[in-house]
């Protein structure tokens, strides 16, 4: 059996949380780290952008007014607004039996896992296949909304949204489980040409996604999800996770990535 290294990593920024899933996979490629699952939250709310996102899709002064970050992904997919939910990320070299194939291969075998993982908390999860049309991608700026290929799903809405990027040190690939909250509150973290579409967007949402407490009915903390995913990789993926912490390495080049890349807006704002 695969021995993964399991991290629990605190709440940290959204700029801090994108470049450390940037930062285990270089040390991965070059050797220092295991194949890793990484569960995590977000302190404060961070709206995060996929990878070619345009910003003006971004409600800069809502956003402003609410206290919450902004940063963009390095994997694509659309907008996610990270709050009141439990974050995974899968880091691994390419030739990982698990990530190898394409992206759709390696995407149904971690859907099996996060199948896995929400049985664990009692939801009437299923998978459905899909292949999202480009044009609704493209036009639409809420993740949730858009379907995707081998996406959870409860009683037809969407439950966790993932995205993933294949580069040359390896595969990325990062999604949420909304637990609690307003999912809507993103509608105030975007723009739209007038009110009315803000409206109707709000409607959208909540017509094609869930979180697990209205689903049900009570709320699950994050360290009851976050054991759940544990389980759920283990017999979905077939390997045993071992609790570690990240490197003295990768906390530095966590910072120096925070400053040249995530938290600085040549990248955010650069499309």
């Amino acid at each position: 059996m695969t021995t993964w290294r399991l991290l629990f990593t605190p709440p940290a920024r959204g700029p801090w949380n994108m470049a450390a899933d940037e930062v285990i996979l270089e040390h991965i490629h070059r050797g220092e780290s295991k194949p890793t699952l990484r569960l995590y939250a977000w302190n404060p709310p961070c709206l995060s952008l996929g990878h070619a996102q345009p910003f003006a899709d971004v409600d800069t002064a809502r956003l402003k007014e609410h206290g919450w970050d902004v940063v963009r992904r390095a994997t694509g997919g659309r907008a996610i607004l990270h709050t009141d939910e439990l974050t995974y990320s899968v880091t691994g070299g390419a030739e990982e039996p698990i990530l190898t194939g394409g992206v759709l291969e390696s995407y149904n075998r971690i859907a099996q896992a996060l199948l896995s993982a929400v049985h664990e908390l009692g939801l009437p999860v299923e998978m459905k296949e899909h292949v999202t049309e480009p044009a609704m991608q493209n036009l639409n700026p809420v993740c949730f909304e858009v379907p995707s290929t081998y996406e959870i799903t409860v009683q037809g809405k969407k439950l966790i949204g993932s995205a993933q990027a294949r580069k040359k040190e390896g595969v990325l690939q990062h999604g949420s489980l909304p637990l609690t909250g307003d999912l809507t509150r993103i509608c105030d973290a975007l723009t739209f040409k007038d009110e009315p579409a803000r409206a109707n967007a709000v409607q959208r949402l909540l017509a094609r996604a869930v979180t697990v407490e209205s689903v049900l009915g009570y709320r699950v903390g994050w360290e009851t999800a976050a054991q759940a995913f544990v389980r759920g990789f283990e017999a979905g993926l077939g390997i045993r996770l071992e609790r570690e912490e990240m490197s003295q390495s990768e906390l530095k080049r966590t910072e120096e990535l925070v400053k040249e890349k995530y938290g600085h807006p040549g990248w955010t704002e650069r499309v």
